[in-house]
């Protein structure tokens, strides 16, 4: 059996809380970043959810550092997908 893994092997979710009232900024802000499939913005413990499709996960670290730096992010978690 064949197995054809596009480049994009790394399929990841980010569960983010963000500061009240910043849900939709924070989520083009995060739209921006390369490799951000799609980012929603959610009601319950969670304010947003992107989705990101990388390469490896060296790059799916890089990413995930820049979206904990932004100061609005208050929480985040980090969903794998094999």
């Amino acid at each position: 059996m064949v197995n054809n893994m596009s480049e994009r092997s790394v399929k990841a979710y980010v569960l983010a809380i963000v500061k009240r009232g910043t849900e939709h900024e924070m989520a083009e802000k995060i739209r921006k970043i390369e490799d951000i499939t799609e980012v929603l913005v959610t009601y319950g413990m969670w304010d947003l959810v992107a989705r990101i499709e990388t390469e490896n996960l060296g790059k799916l670290d890089k990413i995930i550092t820049e979206i904990r730096q932004t100061p609005e992010i208050e929480q985040t978690s980090t969903l794998i997908s094999a």
